[in-house]
């Protein structure tokens, strides 16, 4: 009885006074060094994949300059202590430490920019959580054959091992590889990232099949080689939003969990439960062979490597945004082999679903699925237009937070941190004119101008005062 009257008076205090974060609950800003950084070839840094992809096509913007962040990445600390964050999520340029991808062209100028950036955010206690690859694979590496080059995992090795050795005195939390669902199906599958590749049948799993030998081999140098020196934590960063059945029909909601399979689990499995999920296994396998193939268009996992990827995570890095809906629809006819065939379900477009709880079914459904240690939702936010007064930012992200910390304090998941993308307005992936940032970058300036928007300032508050105001 006593128990449950202390429960009661916790919730009411809360409702009362808006909702207290716990205090070892982290709260951090996103942002990846494609996106910010700019000195794209300056002081010995190679050309990366999205720097040739951008280039070739004469693309309008580039990330050439983005935000300078190269050159004011002191400005950018600055700003995150103001903004009273425990932690920033930031990238390292895989070429600009390695310009070619490789160990034998070493770039100390490139190394020495990260060491100099890690040892000022430790000096203003701010924790470094430190993304080893976002997106920006080494132009070497790639024609080599990138994530379709079985050797990818060697490279990628080499690479996790010397910034390990370079930067894990100071940093406690590693991520190996940002969104494996969005390299594969969006670089090697549909084509619209770069390397703009459209090989959705087949080549967009084999790129997952060798990315997540590639994270494994990072998760394990350092369990190996640095754990019990630095006792760090790595983990990957998976990204998936959360989906309703349209109906709760049986059909519906098998549609709801082959969209999970295909989307979370195509990553989560083989790293917390091992192999592929069993619904990806079977459909790929029997449309393969209706499709005229000898073999399933999915590779298959020899038992040795199934047991060293799974196992491979100290937490769970999540990237969520969006919530939407799912339902049945008839089987795909057998034609031209593709993962969105092989899915075989319906997305319902809908702009005006909005369902903030997604983000409690998500960690709930991770927890109760994998188990993880923990639980880091490492971006959360939302697009808007170039505007300072951004109401409807701090809407989302006040709405999203209420309902992670109701499976934080009601259902005792295990999320330990929020991350809010992003520090500030950056390149998205080919458009300016995106803007997720807490803070304006203003593109048109030399200077790149940084300007607080009122969501900065309402999470400045967050921070200080430890309590959401819901």
């Amino acid at each position: 009885m006593l128990k449950w009257l202390v429960c009661v008076a916790f919730l009411i205090t809360n409702s009362l006074a808006g909702k207290k974060i716990p205090d070892t609950f982290l709260l951090g800003a996103s942002s990846a060094a494609f996106q910010i950084e700019g000195g794209w070839n300056e002081d010995g840094k190679g050309p990366s994949l999205w720097d040739t992809y951008l280039h070739d096509k004469n693309a309008s913007e580039n990330g050439d300059i983005a935000c300078d962040s190269y050159h004011k990445w002191r400005e950018d600390i600055a700003n995150v202590k103001s903004l009273g964050l425990d932690f920033y999520r930031f990238s390292i340029a895989w070429s600009r430490i390695l310009p070619s991808g490789t160990l034998n062209n070493i770039n100390q100028e490139g190394i020495d920019y990260y060491l100099n950036l890690i040892k000022a955010l430790k000096a203003e206690n701010i924790e470094p959580v430190v993304t080893i690859y976002h997106w920006d694979m080494p132009q070497h590496v790639h024609e080599l054959g990138g994530f379709l080059n079985p050797q990818f995992v060697d490279y990628f090795g080499d690479y996790a091992r010397l910034v390990f050795e370079l930067y894990a005195p100071y940093v406690k939390y590693w991520l190996t590889i940002n969104e494996p669902f969005m390299i594969c199906l969006g670089g090697y599958g549909l084509g619209f990232m770069a390397p703009g590749l459209n090989l959705i049948g087949d080549g967009v799993y084999q790129c997952g099949y060798v990315l997540l030998k590639a994270h494994a081999k990072a998760y394990r140098i350092y369990d190996e080689e640095f754990r019990e020196k630095y006792n760090g934590q790595v983990g990957l960063v998976i990204n998936f939003d959360w989906a309703e059945p349209l109906t709760n029909s049986s059909q519906d909601l098998e549609a709801q969990r082959r969209y999970q399979e295909f989307a979370l689990g195509w990553w989560a499995n083989p790293v917390y439960l091992g192999n592929w999920p069993q619904v990806m296994i079977d459909r790929i396998a029997y449309r393969s062979k209706l499709e005229g193939f000898s073999r399933s268009r999915l590779p298959e996992f020899t038992q040795e490597e199934i047991d060293y990827i799974n196992g491979t995570s100290d937490f769970f890095g999540l990237n969520t945004y969006n919530v939407g809906q799912v339902k049945y629809g008839p089987e795909p006819t057998i034609g031209l082999p593709a993962y969105t065939s092989d899915i075989g379900i319906v997305v319902v477009n809908d702009p005006d679903y909005y369902h903030p709880r997604g983000i409690r079914d998500s960690v709930n459904h991770i927890h109760k699925k994998y188990r993880p240690r923990g639980i880091l939702i490492t971006e959360n936010g939302k697009m808007t237009g170039d505007i300072l007064d951004d109401q409807g930012r701090i809407s989302l992200i006040r709405d999203y937070m209420d309902n992670l910390l109701d499976a934080v304090l009601e259902d005792r998941v295990n999320v330990f941190g929020y991350s809010v993308w992003s520090l500030m307005d950056n390149f998205e992936w080919g458009s300016y004119e995106k803007r997720f940032g807490i803070i304006r970058t203003d593109f048109d300036s030399p200077n790149r101008t940084r300007t607080w928007k009122q969501s900065a300032k309402w999470y400045q508050n967050v921070t200080a005062t430890r309590t959401l105001d819901v």
